[in-house]
């Protein structure tokens, strides 16, 4: 029989203290009960005999007189088949739909299995999102970590419900989704189900939902199930694993939350020294392992205080993750969408996942003088706000020209529009006629003939 604790030194918050604590294990699991409930809660910290619990669930009624606590020896695990995909549960994993349990003989830790890194495959297949800022500018490669940089209000859920319904791999090859929602509205959750439902992906999606109204330390484990149920998926049951993760900024709240109790010193903005290697945690679950068909994509997405890029959440996401979307609220504010600013975005690894083979030959010639022409727009926007757009030269002009169309026609597209590889570099082509030949830099001879029209001697 477990040996049960019912002397407790303090309560502070979702933070329960105790002392004489023998033989307990870091990140062990802790069950609590109180006024005929049970809790689940883990372990913290460990100071000689002084354990710190973080309970996992609303503390505001407990009572030091009224509590038994039991160790488990073992991290938090959570039991996992096929039969998850279209579920949909809690932040700590309980199903929350009419489903009922899920039974398996086997359950894995929330913590997961570090990857060896020399097992890890090297990211190279293209993933078709249908939009064209992403597919061609901003490229999604199969087991990228590629996070969402948004601010409040914009539309970034409405993209990631947008790359969930159309994603898809060129050899065919189908996607199932894992979807991971720490502190947003009801009406928010409601939004992705009906969403994932109308599609008719509902399925082949798992969710994990912590609401705003649930308990905040919650937050804290439902990324880490939802990375679970991905690794279950595609490094046991071969699948293609596409996570979305939203929001990573309440994740990070939550997190300064438990370190502020935990009387930890704060570093930037009063969030944790560990920031960085916590988040780290997380994204690096991402990826492919060599010999295994399955992978895991993730799409984290976070909204900006202010819309800081510099803020430390985004700051440190950049760090760790290989590129970002960037969502602009000038673009949102011109009725564009998506608004994703291309100059700020990037991807890391799409100069290994594009062009032939991959893609299309001219892909990275279209890449390079999209960013460079629009690059240049922003220029003469500038000056045309000092000098007037009527003293600009035609070249200024056509830049303009060019600017405007290449928002409105190859920025912007309808939320259901699910546009081709070959209808967005197409697209792309059209919109850089406009401009001389002679201002075209960044293409082949071949291509400029091919594409563009241009005729050499």
């Amino acid at each position: 029989m477990k040996k049960q604790y019912t002397k407790i030194k303090k309560i502070e918050a979702s933070i329960i203290e105790l002392d004489k604590v023998e033989d307990i294990a870091y990140n062990a699991v802790v069950k609590v009960n109180t006024l005929g409930e049970n809790f689940i809660g883990q372990v913290v910290k460990i100071d000689d005999d002084t354990v710190t619990v973080e309970v996992f669930g609303n503390t505001q009624d407990f009572s030091l007189n009224d509590i038994v606590v039991e160790f488990e020896e073992k991290p938090l695990e959570i039991p996992l088949n096929e039969s998850i995909l279209g579920r949909t549960f809690n932040g700590i994993a309980r199903p929350i739909d009419d489903g009922g349990e899920i039974y398996s003989d086997k359950f894995y830790s929330v913590e997961g299995n570090p990857l060896n890194p020399v097992a890890r495959e090297y990211p190279r297949n293209f993933i078709q999102t249908g939009i064209s800022s992403i597919d061609i500018l901003t490229t999604l490669i199969r087991g990228q970590k590629l996070p969402i940089f948004s601010g409040s209000g914009m539309p970034h859920n409405e993209i990631a419900a947008q790359i969930v319904r159309q994603a898809k791999l060129k050899t065919e090859e189908d996607f199932c989704f894992v979807f991971a929602a720490m502190g947003i509205k009801k009406d928010e959750a409601m939004f992705f189900e009906d969403a994932f439902t109308k599609a008719g992906v509902k399925d082949k999606v798992v969710m994990y939902e912590n609401l705003a109204d649930d308990p905040i330390m919650e937050r804290l484990i439902t990324p880490k199930c939802a990375l679970t149920a991905a690794e279950y998926l595609a490094f046991e049951k071969n699948k293609h694993v596409l996570v979305i993760i939203t929001d990573i900024t309440s994740y990070a709240e939550a997190l300064r939350e438990v370190s502020s109790i935990r009387q930890e010193v704060p570093s930037r903005k009063g969030y944790p020294g560990y920031l960085y290697s916590d988040l780290a945690s997380l994204y690096e679950r991402a990826g492919m392992i060599d010999g295994v068909n399955g992978s895991v994509t993730l799409i984290p997405i976070l909204t900006m205080p202010n819309d800081d890029i510099t803020h430390p959440i985004p700051d440190l996401t950049g760090y760790i993750t290989e590129g970002q979307i960037v969502i602009d609220r000038s673009l949102d504010q011109k009725g564009i969408y998506p608004p994703i600013n291309i100059l700020p975005s990037l991807s890391r690894l799409m100069k290994d996942g594009i062009g032939e083979g991959f893609t299309r030959s001219d892909h990275d010639d279209l890449m390079n003088q999209l960013y460079e022409s629009y690059s240049k727009v922003q220029e003469i926007r500038n000056i045309s706000q000092i000098v007037g757009e009527d003293d600009l030269s035609e070249l200024d002009k056509k830049y303009l020209d060019f600017g405007k169309n290449f928002e409105n026609r190859f920025l912007s597209q309808d939320s259901y529009e699910n546009r081709s590889l070959e209808d967005s570099l197409d697209l792309g082509w059209n919109i850089l006629k406009i401009l001389p030949i002679e201002e075209i830099h960044r293409v082949s001879k071949e291509n400029k003939e091919k594409y563009l029209g241009a005729k050499y001697d």
